[in-house]
């Protein structure tokens, strides 16, 4: 499985606008889960980031089709004007850390 996260940062102002536009997302059918996000920001380090896309998604040939999806495009059209920035990683979970890692001597 394939864990798809992307922040986004925008004004106080376009928030809600990019977070509508975000949404159009959550219709494309190759995700097993995806949902989109608010940033209660209760980090004390870092309050940044304003809206999450999390989904997940079956393997790489299902995140690829749910961005082949012309729904992705209609949502990046809605939301590339008005955001700040964006920040996307993608990892399998097969793959992810799940305990301590010893250091090396």
């Amino acid at each position: 499985m394939i864990r798809h996260i992307v922040f986004f940062t925008a004004t106080p102002d376009n928030v809600e606008a990019v977070r509508a536009g975000l949404s159009i997302l959550t219709s494309i059918p190759h995700a097993r889960r995806l949902e989109i996000g608010t940033n209660v920001k209760t980090d004390q380090f870092d309050r940044g980031i304003d809206l999450i896309v999390y989904g997940e998604f079956d393997d790489e040939q299902a995140l690829a089709a749910y961005k082949a999806h012309p729904l992705y495009q209609q949502s990046i059209d809605r939301v590339k004007p008005l955001r700040e920035e964006r920040f996307a990683a993608d990892y399998r979970v097969d793959e992810a850390v799940t305990t301590a890692i010893e250091a090396a001597s």
